[in-house]
């Protein structure tokens, strides 16, 4: 782990560390994210990953809430299915509060990763064994996946700002930045692709751009931050694909566009 990481991460993990070396059945700890990146702040949560013997990983996932109880202060917690991650606990503890994601893996899918981990204790050096031998598998963007559904997606957009549910505008101008435009920037400055986390910092020219994407609560300002979307998926898919050419769908392009300008036309 980085050495400048807060005090506050660091004395967690100091103090938390050898509560959980006690349970036989952990094979070894590991941190990721921020801290094991090394651009961890006073604002950052802890992701740790306890890698539990393969015999004793469902016994243990029983009683992970215990556990954790065990481990630290717990304040809160609840299970990660709404993430797709039903091994994850995501908890506060404290005071002072910190948020803790506690991931519960089977020693044998330790290596399983899209980055590196930084081991923290590794009972009998299995865990750096199998990352030696397996690198992460870093996860692509499917441009063609995104394609083949924006022109949709541009039209539903359009069907909400001319009834004027303004909020589901609103809320779906933020799933675009977060399915589409976020991914994309990251990919332009060669990181992995997460939505929008971390972009004012890994890709602050794209990110200053993004900001036309945003609207207040008004038909024309949502009008003119849809069209935004288009512009930028437009410039940067263009870019992207001479890296890796897809089949554009212009036909739905035109179609969707047209609509969409209608729209705005009608709403003033």
């Amino acid at each position: 782990m980085d050495a400048a990481a807060p005090s506050l991460h660091s004395r967690f993990l100091d103090e938390t560390l050898p509560r959980i070396r006690q349970d036989a059945r952990v094979a070894g700890v590991a941190v990721a994210g921020s801290l094991a990146g090394g651009y961890a702040d006073a604002y950052s949560d802890v992701d740790l990953i306890v890698a539990v013997d393969d015999e004793a990983f469902d016994s243990v996932m029983k009683e992970r809430l215990t556990l954790i109880g065990s481990w630290v202060p717990l304040v809160a917690g609840f299970t990660g299915e709404h993430v797709g991650e039903p091994r994850l606990i995501i908890t506060l503890v404290g005071p002072p509060l910190l948020h803790v994601d506690f991931k519960f893996v089977r020693a044998s899918d330790f290596a399983e990763r899209v980055e590196d981990p930084d081991i923290l204790w590794d009972r009998d050096g299995h865990l750096a064994a199998a990352l030696a031998e397996r690198p992460p598998a870093t996860p692509s963007l499917d441009l063609q996946w995104i394609e083949d559904r924006f022109w949709i997606w541009v039209h539903y957009g359009a069907t909400k700002l001319g009834r004027g549910e303004l909020f589901e505008v609103i809320s779906f101008l933020n799933y675009l930045r977060e399915a589409v435009l976020g991914p994309l920037a990251a990919r332009r400055v060669g990181a992995i692709p997460r939505g929008v986390r971390h972009l004012e910092s890994l890709a602050p020219d794209e990110a200053r751009e993004l900001q036309a994407t945003l609207c207040g609560y008004d038909r024309q300002d949502a009008g003119r931050a849809l069209l935004a979307v288009v512009e930028l998926y437009r410039r940067w898919l263009d870019e992207a694909g001479a890296a890796a050419p897809i089949e554009r769908r212009r036909d739905a392009e035109k179609l969707a566009m047209r609509y969409l300008h209608e729209v705005i036309d009608q709403t003033g």
